[in-house]
């Protein structure tokens, strides 16, 4: 992070809402500090993409967001970006201005993660933000894998996710909250289409 880093300490989640560095990087809070969150691979970006125009075809545009919504969660960090969000028709008004949902609001629908190489970036999709969204009551998590080109789908039952199935291959996706969805995991990682 660029400048003092004095100038990053006791933020809280409220002067983070309003935190504006005029760039296009996206921070975490936490433990007080914001952490610049590093720039996703290009294969992810991809993946997102792809995923955001199916979604989009199905729900309309509005209802899709790609990394740029902030998810206000509790524990460390205070925040999430995730690559792909379902919101709810009323989120739209209410992302208006700012496009962060808070714990206040309704949860998101759907939350998708396309998980970075490395182990401390795996665990953090398949451990520590399965534990915030479930605890924000995200009906559904999804964890999409290029490493083992699978995507794991997790819905909410009572206060915790369980899980739906690991689709692969030439599976087809099964979602409980979006039944529509058409979606064949090997087009997800298709590099050549």
């Amino acid at each position: 992070m660029d400048g003092n880093p004095l100038l990053y300490r006791q933020v809280s989640v409220g002067r983070m809402s309003t935190y504006n560095d005029n760039s296009e990087k996206f921070y975490e809070l936490f433990n007080g500090e914001l952490i610049e969150v590093p720039q996703e691979s290009g294969l992810n970006v991809e993946i997102a993409n792809f995923l955001f125009l199916k979604f989009a075809l199905l729900l309309g545009h509005r209802r899709v967001r790609s990394q740029g919504l902030e998810l206000e969660v509790r524990g460390e960090p205070k925040n999430r970006y995730p690559d792909l969000t379902i919101i709810r028709e009323e989120h739209i008004q209410q992302l208006s201005k700012r496009n962060t949902i808070r714990l206040s609001m309704s949860p998101a629908l759907l939350v998708v993660e396309v998980v970075n190489s490395g182990e401390l970036q795996r665990e953090k999709d398949y451990i520590a933000k399965r534990i915030q969204y479930q605890d924000c009551g995200i009906p559904e998590y999804w964890i999409v894998d290029p490493e083992t080109q699978s995507i794991l789908v997790l819905e909410l039952t009572g206060k915790s996710y369980i899980e739906i199935g690991s689709f692969s291959g030439n599976d087809l996706v099964f979602s409980p909250g979006f039944r529509l969805i058409n979606l064949k995991v090997s087009a997800v990682f298709d590099r050549e289409n």
